[in-house]
């Protein structure tokens, strides 16, 4: 652990598979944490998730656990759920997903530790599960995303809510150890996936709108809701996405196309206002059209610096990125030697401190530091470990 690091001194304890709760736990570890993810023998559900690497290892798993520390144990035991108790009492945190055992609630763990600071992520805050597709699909935002003459829902590629969840993990959590820094009080923390999906709604005015509107925001395909904002075909067979958001990015645009009169002409016509953003939406398909063969004449090379400070950027798949030295170039990457999987290019924090970019490290081979982390933690010796070992109670 870099001592240098924002996070450097606090130590985790993290029972957890898949997303959210792996990503709150990995973002403490990149920023310096000692995240110490303890599984079941043999791997939690998530060891073998896709995308996978051509030597058959999870890419998934490897990229929510970098920088972490590993420990396996027999979790179904109530010789390996003391162990574990004890690795939580001594640390002070823990982040979760897992389902409470015997042992391992926080009931459980605050009569040994009354200072613990037990951060949990559940589906639904009544304890029922769910994860990011279910809650999508429950919220509506599937009825707005996809092509405009689609019928039926469709589902975003991105697991937004897994994402968000486990940064609101992260943040909970230091804000539940500062608690404690200040009043010496733990805190039991818990975050629902559906909550932090429905708060977001919320607070982009999404749920507002659908109590206080009577029309329902419509399925837009690449257009924008609000302002003119859509994807343009270029003369070298790629698509850029265009989008307005000020008048200062309407007058731009207009200038570098030379279609300042055919605007005008457009605006005495339909007696509008193209420097009004709800005037820029409500015609938003005259406009694309007028505008669609200016850009189908140029290429994608030809408009960078032509189109002032109007927000545009080209549609490029992930191939194309690692291609086009997107990842070499970014002072976010670094060159990753992950075990079992090879060396690429992976991400540290996107937080930078001081100017500092803060490097990626390797995620952990399951189990690598059990016999490191029960020695530094629990003062086990070697021969103690040893016979955990022989009784199943530990993994090797």
């Amino acid at each position: 652990m870099n001592d240098a690091a924002p996070l450097a001194g606090l130590r985790v304890i993290e029972l957890s598979s898949y997303i959210a709760s792996p990503l709150g736990g990995m973002t403490l570890a990149q920023l310096g944490a000692d995240v110490i993810r303890v599984d079941q023998l043999g791997g939690g559900p998530d060891l073998g998730r896709w995308p996978l690497a051509p030597s058959g290892r999870s890419l998934y798993w490897a990229g929510l656990n970098k920088g972490k520390r590993s420990v396996t144990a027999d979790l179904r035991s109530p010789a390996g759920r003391e162990l574990v108790a004890a690795l939580i009492t001594t640390a002070g945190i823990v982040l979760t997903n897992a389902a409470p055992r015997p042992g391992l609630t926080y009931d459980d763990l605050r009569e040994r530790r009354p200072d613990l600071v037990y951060a949990r992520l559940l589906g639904h805050r009544d304890g029922r599960t769910a994860v990011d597709y279910t809650v999508n699909a429950s919220l509506g935002f599937p009825a707005i995303t996809g092509p405009e003459d689609h019928d039926g829902p469709v589902n975003h590629a991105l697991p937004a809510w897994d994402v968000a969840c486990g940064l609101y993990l992260a943040v909970g959590l230091l804000a539940a150890e500062r608690h404690r820094l200040v009043t010496g009080h733990g805190q039991r923390l818990e975050v629902a996936l559906h909550d932090v999906a429905l708060a977001t709604a919320g607070n982009l005015g999404y749920l507002a709108e659908a109590q206080l509107c009577a029309t329902p925001r419509p399925r837009l395909g690449n257009h924008v809701f609000g302002d003119f904002g859509r994807d343009f075909a270029t003369a070298d067979g790629r698509r850029v996405m265009v989008l307005v958001l000020t008048t200062r990015h309407w007058r731009d645009l207009v200038a570098a196309s030379g279609l300042a009169e055919v605007m005008a002409a457009l605006e005495r016509a339909l007696g509008a206002d193209f420097l009004r953003e709800a005037d820029r939406y409500t015609y938003r398909e005259t406009l694309g059209g007028v505008l669609s063969p200016w850009f189908a004449g140029r290429t994608v090379a030809s408009l960078d610096g032509a189109l002032g400070s109007v927000l545009w950027a080209e549609y490029r798949d992930f191939g194309e990125l690692v291609q086009d030295g997107t990842l070499r170039d970014s002072p976010l990457m670094g060159e990753l030697a992950q075990p079992g999987i090879g060396p690429h290019l992976a991400p540290g924090p996107p937080l930078v401190f001081g100017g500092h970019q803060l490097p990626p490290r390797p995620a952990p081979e399951l189990g690598q530091h059990t016999d490191e982390v029960l020695g530094e933690l629990l003062s086990m010796s070697t021969t103690e470990v040893a016979r955990l070992r022989a009784q199943g109670v530990v993994g090797e």
